[in-house]
């Protein structure tokens, strides 16, 4: 197998007429990163990973892969390969000319490229099935079909554009396992978009967050979990509740925060210095306790607006102090403990470490 390359995107636009699909993004992945584009619908995220590929042009800006620029070289001559979301298995060939069917466009001689393929094929525990068509198998034997099509050419870089949207629930967690450990093994630089987080968290050695053709945060999953970087993120990732008011006071380490028509609430690590009148705070929804009585700034007394049973944790949602939608996920031996019912009015605190400040993003 080749060696990882670096990939390096350098102030990298892509506009298609009137609209930014990409606006400026600069990114640097290290060699051998199991990296995630994360994000909604139409946030840029496969326009990236095309313009990584040579499968979409660049309108501004540079990538570099390893030590060359490959900014206008074609897909075929950039040493990375691109596994599509359709997997594009060719319908009336085997299992190994659908893997072969690279080399062969190479002009490798056909007993060398058979050979190559079982090799391929052995790695994704296919060998039984190489003369069967793709018709004849499932959805993840078809998967690793296509994986092994993308990895016969010794790729630095495989690019992965949602692989596992098609698969079900089941099958999708044992193909994240599969996923992880062929990138382990073969040591190269995966980058794969999805719009799961929960895919992004269990893959990811680095998430890059994208919103709006831009670059939220770019971090190891921990950080954008424990430390998101804006509102967007936070919400995005759904791990957090953001409370968004008016500044008005920092005091220490932190700042005061108006909610309009509503209560006050502190936010700690606040970079005081330069901010604007408005801001926000988030709150790590499983770190939300209830029934006990907070410190100033540092929680509030709201009514409950539905409760979710999840097995071992309950989700609470919550309204009061101007917040329309606040969540408290407890563990299901916390809230059956001390059960409370919809339209019931409680108290919700946290500790002062659990409300961090936001940054925002800068246009």
């Amino acid at each position: 197998m080749s060696k990882a390359a670096e990939i390096d995107i350098v102030s990298v636009s892509k506009i298609y007429g009137t609209t930014t699909a990409v606006e400026s993004i600069s990114l640097k992945i290290p060699a051998g990163t199991y990296c995630c584009l994360l994000g909604p619908s139409g946030c840029g995220k496969t326009s990236t990973l095309r313009m990584i590929a040579g499968h979409e042009s660049i309108s501004s800006g540079d990538i570099r892969l390893g030590n060359s620029v490959v900014t206008d070289l074609p897909p075929a001559k950039r040493g990375t390969a691109m596994m599509f979301q359709s997997y594009a298995l060719f319908p009336h060939l085997d299992l190994v000319d659908n893997v072969a069917f690279s080399l062969k466009m190479k002009g490798l001689g056909k007993d060398q490229r058979r050979a190559k393929a079982m090799d391929m094929l052995r790695l994704m525990q296919l060998e039984a099935y190489a003369t069967r068509r793709p018709a004849q198998l499932s959805g993840g034997q078809q998967q690793r079909v296509a994986l092994a099509r993308a990895l016969i050419t010794d790729p630095e870089a495989l690019l992965l554009d949602e692989p596992l949207s098609a698969l079900d629930p089941f099958l999708k967690i044992r193909m994240r396992a599969e996923l992880k450990k062929l990138q382990t093994s073969l040591g190269i630089t995966f980058v794969h978009v999805t719009h799961s987080q929960e895919e992004a968290m269990a893959l990811a050695d680095l998430i890059v967050v994208m919103n709006d053709g831009r670059i939220e945060q770019a971090a190891p999953p921990r950080d954008v979990f424990e430390r998101p970087a804006t509102a967007f993120v936070a919400r995005f990732m759904g791990d957090h509740n953001v409370i968004s008011g008016r500044v008005i006071k920092s005091e220490g380490d932190g700042l005061m925060l108006s909610v309009p028509a509503g209560g006050d609430f502190l936010a700690v690590g606040a970079e005081t210095a330069g901010l604007t009148d408005t801001a926000d705070i988030a709150v790590r929804t499983d770190h939300v306790r209830i029934g006990e009585p907070s410190e100033k700034g540092l929680g509030f007394t709201g009514s409950v607006t539905n409760i979710e049973y999840r097995g071992s944790s309950v989700k609470l949602s919550v309204s009061g102090a101007g917040i329309e939608d606040f969540t408290a996920i407890l563990s299901d031996t916390a809230f059956f403990a001390n059960p409370v019912k919809v339209g019931a009015a409680i108290p919700l605190a946290w500790d002062r470490t659990d409300a961090i400040m936001l940054g925002k993003l800068k246009h």
